[in-house]
């Protein structure tokens, strides 16, 4: 009688195996994008502190602000005592004309000082419309050009990031004697060509708004000197920076 065969066992669970090694690699993977995450939000916390750190000194932020702090609230807290910056301090920006015109007065004496502008090339007067800060032609063009002088540069670089946030108007104005040249056929187009020079420089050299600027040329039309004598015609060849206290409007 012959013997009966002995079918093999099959084992019908060997795909457990593959499934724990997929297992394994899946929890190995979201433990390395966990530990990512968290390095992530270390930086940003290291990051937010340095900011509030150099900022507040200069009252860029307030000391309590409505948003709260990108810290972690199981983190150890952290001295919140500022820290002290290295100088010179970056050019803050100022919101009165008072304070303006007294800080001018410090920048016009220092530029003076260093030979960029000559004495008496800038004047500044308050008037109905504001703070005028009137450039005479001596100190930022050659006579009869709209091209501004090199040297006077870097005081209107100052000046442009100094001026307050708001409304500003650059004049163009002339004395009454007439001008011919290639460029130039009159006088309108010198004061206009000063003022957008002026008005392109200060756009350039500053954070002013555009929206906030307007140029205009008035040639020999708004003299604030007679122009009888040398040197009143000299006080009428000038650009005038109004710092306006309303939004502009057409004169």
């Amino acid at each position: 009688m012959s013997r009966k065969k002995k079918h093999e066992h099959v084992n019908h669970e060997r795909w457990l195996v593959s499934y724990a090694d997929f297992i394994t690699l899946l929890f190995a993977f979201f433990v390395v994008l966990f530990a990512s995450s968290q390095s992530n939000k270390a930086k940003q916390t290291e990051l937010s502190e340095a900011m509030q750190s150099a900022f507040t000194p200069m009252g860029v932020f307030e000391a309590h602000s409505k948003t709260p702090p990108l810290t972690d609230r199981h983190a150890a807290p952290v001295n919140t005592t500022p820290a002290a910056l290295p100088l010179p301090l970056p050019s803050v920006r100022i919101e009165t004309a008072e304070e303006t015109e007294k800080h001018l007065n410090k920048l016009l004496a220092e530029q003076i000082a260093a030979g960029h502008i000559p004495p008496g090339s800038v004047t500044m007067r308050i008037t109905t419309d504001g703070l005028v800060i009137s450039l005479h032609e001596a100190g930022f063009f050659p006579s009869g050009s709209a091209e501004v002088r090199a040297a006077s540069i870097p005081m209107l670089s100052s000046l442009a990031m100094t001026l307050p946030q708001g409304p500003l108007r650059i004049e163009g104005h002339t004395d009454n004697v007439p001008i011919h040249n290639s460029q130039f056929p009159t006088n309108w187009e010198l004061s206009t060509a000063r003022a957008t020079a002026i008005a392109r420089l200060l756009l350039e050299r500053g954070p002013i708004d555009p929206a906030n600027l307007s140029a205009a040329g008035y040639a020999e039309f708004h003299p604030v000197a007679s122009n009888s004598t040398a040197e009143g015609r000299a006080q009428n060849r000038r650009v005038d920076i109004i710092l306006l206290r309303h939004p502009a409007t057409s004169r």
